[in-house]
């Protein structure tokens, strides 16, 4: 698909602290789905004093959450600030899990978050437009999302992370509305593989993406998890996988946010 310069129409700017990051809330018209979505992005404090160009970090919600939910939890603009990069938080829908659905075209998130955000904001903002300075992470069905649209797109996001990410999406096959998405299990067993990262991971092997992933040892998803970690091993992918105290809560993935941004910032670096 051929993607036209986007518009957008910015409805909310406010700042964090007098002189800290910038954070805009505004809508990206996506013509996978025909329809306007919001999205929030926060810009370190520097960005409107220095002609740089900067990283960004792509931060995904989980089920049945929004845009908002990152900044509403945590203090984004602190850490825009504290390491010098941009931080987007997409819309990624009620129950969306960042897959293109063949089942409801409404429900193209693969497309918009890989595709068209991405575009619109190397478009529109100072960025450095190339994998090594893009990473993506999420919680929940939005670790699922980060790990999937790594895999689907690694000439856009050279690293990604997940916390507490649906790995295998057969975990959910009664819950979710995930078949909504993608049809009952029983019909198409083969989507479930297809859309599930544990059974695409080998695709890291080529593209070298580089990899953290974490989930709390009372976390319902901890399972699949570790069985990501261990089908990660016997391929030979390099990954750092993380098990700390915790369940499928708040206060484990704001706790788990600031590493994520330290293993993407020397990333970064590195690069």
């Amino acid at each position: 698909m051929k993607i036209k310069k986007l518009t957008f129409i910015i409805f909310l700017t406010f700042l964090s602290g007098l002189f800290g990051a910038v954070q805009k809330t505004f809508t990206i018209h996506s013509e996978s789905m025909n329809r306007n979505v919001p999205c929030l992005i926060v810009l370190p404090d520097e960005y409107d004093k220095v002609e740089n160009q900067y990283a960004v970090i792509y931060l995904l919600h989980g089920y049945s959450g929004n845009y908002k939910n990152w900044s509403e939890n945590s203090d984004l603009g602190n850490y825009a600030d504290m390491y010098n990069m941009i931080i987007v938080c997409p819309d990624g829908g009620y129950n969306s899990w960042y897959l293109d659905s063949p089942m409801d075209l409404n429900s193209q998130y693969k497309t918009y978050v890989g595709k068209e955000v991405v575009h619109f904001i190397d478009q529109n903002y100072r960025t450095i437009a190339h994998r090594k300075s893009r990473a993506i992470t999420g919680l929940s069905m939005g670790g699922h999302g980060a790990l999937y649209l790594a895999l689907e797109f690694p000439d856009i996001f050279g690293a990604a992370g997940s916390m507490s990410g649906v790995v295998d999406l057969k975990f959910t096959t009664k819950k979710y509305e995930l078949g909504e998405k993608i049809g009952s299990f029983e019909q198409f067993p083969e989507r479930w593989a297809e859309f599930s990262v544990i059974s695409n991971v080998q695709k890291f092997k080529e593209s070298g993406t580089q990899l953290i992933i974490d989930c709390g040892i009372d976390d319902v998803f901890i399972e699949s998890n570790l069985a990501l970690h261990k089908t990660l091993l016997d391929l030979n992918i390099p990954h750092l996988y993380i098990e700390k105290s915790g369940g499928h809560t708040w206060d484990y993935w704001v706790n788990r946010l600031d590493h994520h941004l330290i293993f993407f910032n020397q990333y970064f670096r590195k690069n």
